[in-house]
């Protein structure tokens, strides 16, 4: 088996560790046998050309700054990309975006200064930035479990009716700081402002996100061969004894 991960926008939106998300999908699949190539996806880049092996299997996308988040909207909206990338997880295509990558898959980002940046509406999600900087470790409630991680950002995002939040948070912040809601999830795309990086420490997501794309790609059930992952859990379990 193989798997195409796409990073968006890499090179601009890569904050707190994100590029160990990318890293910890990568080896937890070749571990398992299954070859993995990392397409980078940036400004001016096509998702993917006709050749079919070129077409991503996973996204993932991390944070950034404003001036960063400013570019990236434009690609996004005003290429054929955000269009595309919703199209993906209709089809059950699973995504990772994280921080400033999160806000921008949602309705719009409204930064201190200058206009709304649009986002491309994946997520039923508004965000707006605040002077209130949320930043510290963090722990959810989700269906996969706790989770841990590290957040730090000012953004206050808003789910809409009906939206589905990734979890309930059990410590820190979470989208806004007030309704205790963290991130959102659509499909198997999921959305959090959780860096630290997320998948590491938290490799039952990771395997998931994982299975999700062999099962999407193939069209088949897959179950995922055990990996030892004594020392992931004990990274987690610390985390969980240490922040809880």
């Amino acid at each position: 088996m193989k798997l195409v991960i796409g990073y968006l926008y890499g090179d601009l939106m890569n904050i707190y560790g994100d590029t160990g998300n990318i890293i910890a999908l990568k080896k937890r699949a070749q571990w398992r046998g299954i070859e993995v190539v990392v397409k980078n996806i940036s400004l001016g880049d096509k998702l993917y050309t006709s050749d079919v092996s070129s077409k991503p299997d996973i996204y993932f996308f991390g944070g950034g700054q404003d001036q960063q988040q400013e570019l990236v909207s434009r690609d996004l909206v005003l290429s054929i990309k955000g269009k595309v990338i919703k199209q993906e997880v209709e089809k059950g295509v699973p995504l990772l975006s994280v921080c400033g990558g999160y806000q921008l898959l949602g309705e719009y980002y409204k930064p201190h200064k200058g206009p709304k940046l649009p986002g491309i509406g994946l997520f039923p999600t508004y965000t707006v930035a605040s002077f209130d900087r949320m930043i510290g470790n963090i722990v959810i409630e989700s269906q996969f479990g706790k989770l841990v991680g590290f957040e730090n950002h000012s953004g206050k995002t808003h789910l809409k009716k009906g939206a589905l939040p990734f979890g309930m948070v059990l410590k820190g912040f979470g989208n806004n700081g007030a309704d205790k809601t963290e991130g959102c999830m659509y499909k198997n795309a999921i959305g959090c402002y959780m860096h630290g990086s997320l998948l590491p420490k938290n490799p039952k997501l990771a395997d998931w996100l994982l299975r999700k794309a062999l099962e999407t790609k193939y069209g088949k059930e897959i179950e995922l061969e055990s990996l030892d992952d004594s020392l992931e859990l004990q990274a987690h379990q610390k985390a969980l004894a240490r922040f809880s």
